[in-house]
């Protein structure tokens, strides 16, 4: 099922790499308050990683310069880069913390795992496109995010050996919630996925798991790319 496996790094180094160029800094700091603290965001987990995860190595160099502004972006193959909020939002969604194990769905840029990577979760990340998890390896490994876990292949099978996960964030909206997922769901863990047609309405959806019982909360509606699969499906 997988056509390739990235473990970008064994052994322990820092999240971030290089100090950014002040000026990245700043913008970083003007996005932070007026994209993310003034629409809600409180976790200041989460508000330290949007803070320090340089979104602007995520980005193709021709558009760099909208790195941080408040829109998605295109990155290649029909796939964005979500816009800063959404992926602060998502990141709030699962309560981050140190040690946590999550998957996520739609590697894209490599973007969001770097953000989780930054709150000190332990990121394993599937990616369809395999151009698209090469670039994201390489655009990980020079932004110091070198301990992501990448995988190219069909995420909706998730990634079993490595399951049970605290949270699943999927990155691409599915018609219908992959059972497979629910299934690596560990126990009180949550799943975010935005859910509905490609040209229709699309809502981000939370399902949380306790004792084998699933519940589900229908959030904001949201326009994400369609969830690939295996034969373009």
């Amino acid at each position: 099922m997988w056509r390739l496996l990235l473990v970008l790094a064994a052994t322990a180094i820092p999240c971030r790499g290089a100090p950014d160029a002040a000026e990245s800094m700043a913008e970083r700091a003007v996005m932070v308050r007026d994209q993310i603290v003034r629409r809600g965001i409180e976790d200041p987990v989460v508000i330290s990683a949007m803070r320090n995860t340089p979104r602007h190595a995520f980005v193709p160099e021709s558009l760099r310069d909208h790195a941080y502004e408040d829109r998605p972006l295109p990155i290649g193959f029909g796939q964005t880069i979500s816009q800063p909020y959404i992926v602060a939002y998502m990141t709030e969604l699962i309560g981050p913390r140190s040690g946590m194990k999550v998957l996520e769905i739609g590697t894209g840029s490599g973007y969001q795992a770097a953000v989780l990577a930054e709150a000190g979760v332990k990121v394993y990340s599937i990616e369809i496109i395999g151009a698209l998890a090469r670039r994201a390896a390489e655009a990980l490994r020079d932004a110091g995010y070198g301990r992501v876990v990448l995988r190219s292949g069909d995420g909706y099978y998730g990634w079993e050996e490595a399951a049970p996960f605290d949270a699943i964030i999927v990155t691409a909206a599915a018609e219908a919630i992959p059972p497979p997922l629910l299934s690596q769901l560990a126990n009180d863990g949550v799943l975010i996925i935005p859910v509905g047609p490609p040209l229709g309405t699309q809502y981000l959806v939370r399902v949380s798991r306790e004792d084998g019982r699933t519940r589900t909360q229908r959030l904001l509606p949201v326009r994400f790319v369609p969830f690939v699969r295996n034969g373009g499906s």
